[in-house]
């Protein structure tokens, strides 16, 4: 268990956490959330002892192993795969030691390593690698490349699987999405969903949150306050704690009327239904976070375009691309009406930007025509539009570049429900962290009032409440928009209809996001099942040199394989013994992580503490005897 005790943390003179106290617990999954700048990767640096906290103390177990993210890589000349692989930092110090006992000659010793190495995992080390490196979106090719061919966010990505692969005690991730596409999302939440030990997330993705954290621990007001179960519990038992503090008020009517409106339309039209039924949920959660969006600094929205068109934008026989021989998207007919509420999906690299960036000309068509109906006027945001603010600038310059007629009160009015009120509206863009000048960005599109959004990823550096302000801004937004996003509560809540890019192509998806989801499943199943063949190709030799054995010998190892089944039924009651003992110390953590109960019923936390520690010990008694029962079963299988 992870404790802080009365925790005092300083930025300077600006206090992080202030008498902080919480608990967490073994095999919790623990989403941190908080505004940006409040102290929640100062809280990892100080759990991993970067940090030491002015006051009070953080209480971890002796010989915890703790995972965490490497923000620096290396550039080396190993490939990804073996890059990975060294992330399992026991199994690589047992290689060692074995290394060093052979250059000994020392037997036993050998013996011993070799029985560790293979409770370590040292067997499946590749196959786990490999399954982890496709899922965060690596080809079989780009496995081998060397890890210094690769770009600063891939890399980040090769940190990632190097933290998930290792078998620690607790893993820390801090914003693990932001270098991720929904693809590659989908397949960590699956994987943190079944990871045995504590997860602490930072993160800003709400949906990311829902799938897999058991709790949520909110810095507030200098305080660590904790939540039993995911985002949407959360967000629900703190809106009615603030209903309880204050009277709710009514507000986001325009963003739901026009969401009810869609649901209207379509909830019995069978190619939207399921999209509609998406629509609901959002509207539920849109009247949910109206009341906690009250303590919200954002109060955005996107004016009323001046004029539109019925065709906005007219693509035929398109190819796009960034020249001849290189073409990512090919003969793509598709039409954009006014109204369009567009999500694009599809893995990184397969050709999102690139479509964007050609409705909006960055780039020139490679063959076929963009024809854009009279008038249109297009917002563009992409990330690395932070790039063309002036450092020297501030908010207010920008807007008075865009617009040197208007009234200052007027400018300053318009950044202010962007949070860039007072002094703030005056402040040179070189001095905002991430967050401020993504929110700027948005401000100078949003103030243009286009009637075609493009949005590549707009909610990269944005903290939760304002990715919630952009989520309701751009529900009453009346123009049509294009939107690419890794944040699903955002794409559910904006896109009636979904594209899918993929291999060159861009068609419409016919489902909603859980279909995607599937979608998405289905092909790592497919990949778990190729590499499974491949193993069982290797096999191929022995196996056709098996056919042609003697009567006698397959009469012989039909015995043989008949006197294996004690020893497999044997595993399965072990296997069976295992899952009960797992779901006993669940439930027994599930009660501990009660807090009040440590007030009220101590003697009954000392009961639990007790009951679970024999539980544990038990659990590694049996696991020991399965390993062995099992490495006996493998043993006598390969003499066969």
């Amino acid at each position: 268990m992870i404790q802080l005790n009365d925790v005092t943390i300083m930025r300077g003179s600006k206090y992080l956490l202030e008498n902080a106290s919480c608990s967490i617990f073994p095999n919790q999954k623990v989403g941190i959330i908080g505004r940006n700048g409040c102290g929640k990767s100062t809280l990892f640096a100080a759990i991993k002892g970067e940090v030491a906290p002015e006051l009070g103390n953080i209480s971890i177990p002796k010989g915890f192993k703790i995972s965490s993210v490497s923000q620096q890589t290396p550039s080396l000349e190993i490939s990804a795969l073996e890059y990975v692989k060294q992330g399992d930092k026991d199994l690589c110090e047992l290689l060692k030691q074995k290394e060093q006992a052979y250059k000994e000659n020392n037997g036993e010793k050998i013996a011993l390593i070799e029985d560790k190495l293979g409770i370590a995992g040292a067997w499946t080390i590749d196959s786990r690698a490999r399954i982890l490196l496709h899922g965060l979106g690596f080809s079989e090719e780009e496995m081998d490349k060397s890890v210094k061919e690769f770009s600063g966010g891939w890399r980040m990505r090769l940190n990632l699987a190097q933290a998930l692969i290792y078998q620690s005690d607790v893993l820390l991730l801090d914003e693990p999405t932001n270098h991720l596409d929904l693809d590659t999302i989908i397949f960590l939440e699956n994987y943190l969903k079944n990871y045995e030990g504590t997860v602490l997330c930072i993160s800003h993705d709400r949906d990311f949150l829902d799938t897999f954290c058991s709790h949520i621990l909110h810095f507030e007001s200098c305080k660590l306050v904790s939540y039993t179960g995911n985002y949407s519990d959360y967000e629900r038992l703190r809106a009615e704690r603030i209903r309880n503090e204050k009277a709710s008020r009514k507000r986001e009517e325009a963003a739901l009327a026009h969401m009810q409106d869609f649901v209207e339309r379509f909830r019995y039209k069978a190619s939207k239904a399921k999209q509609a039924q998406s629509m609901l949920k959002a509207i539920d959660r849109l009247k949910l976070t109206a009341v906690t969006a009250e303590e919200s600094p954002y109060h955005i929205q996107f004016a009323e375009p001046e004029r539109t068109v019925d065709i906005l934008a007219d693509l035929k026989n398109l190819d796009a691309g960034y020249s001849e021989n290189d073409v990512i998207l090919k003969n793509i007919n598709l039409m954009l009406i006014a109204g369009d509420r567009i999500g694009l999906l599809g893995k990184n690299g397969q050709g999102k930007s690139t479509l964007i960036k050609t409705l909006c000309n960055v780039l020139k068509p490679v063959h076929g025509t963009v024809t854009l109906g009279k008038g249109i006027k297009i917002g563009y945001f992409a990330q690395h539009e932070l790039d063309q603010l002036s450092g020297q600038m501030s908010g207010l310059d920008h807007l008075r570049a865009i617009d040197p007629n208007a009234k200052e009160k007027d400018l300053r009015t318009f950044l202010g429900s962007f949070s860039f009120s007072g002094d703030k509206a005056t402040a040179k863009v070189e001095t905002m962290s991430g967050g401020e000048q993504a929110r700027l960005a948005l401000a100078i599109v949003a103030y243009q009032k286009p009637n075609l959004l493009l949005l590549d990823e707009p909610t990269n550096h944005l903290d939760l409440d304002m990715r919630e302000a952009l989520s309701i801004a751009l529900s009453s937004y009346q123009g049509a928009l294009i939107l690419v996003s890794h944040d699903r509560h955002l794409l559910e809540a904006i896109a009636d209809k979904l594209w899918l890019i993929d291999n060159g192509n861009v068609t419409e998806f016919n489902g909603d996001l859980n279909d995607y989801q599937e979608f998405l499943n289905q092909k790592n199943r497919e990949y778990k099942e190729q590499l499974a063949q491949k193993k069982d190709n290797s096999l191929n030799l022995s196996a056709s040199a098996s056919s042609f054995k003697t009567k006698e010998q397959k009469k012989l190892e039909a015995q043989k394989r008949q006197a294996l089944r004690p020893l497999k039924k044997e595993i399965e009651q072990l296997e069976k013994t295992m899952e009960k003992l797992r779901a006993e110390i669940a439930k027994i953590d599930e009660t501990l992580s009660d807090s009040s109960l440590y007030q009220t019923q101590k003697e009954k936390v000392e009961e639990l503490s007790i009951q679970r520690s024999e539980y544990s010990e038990k659990l590694d008694e049996t696991e020991l005897c399965w390993l062995t029962k099992q490495e006996e079963l493998e043993n006598a299988e390969a003499e066969i």
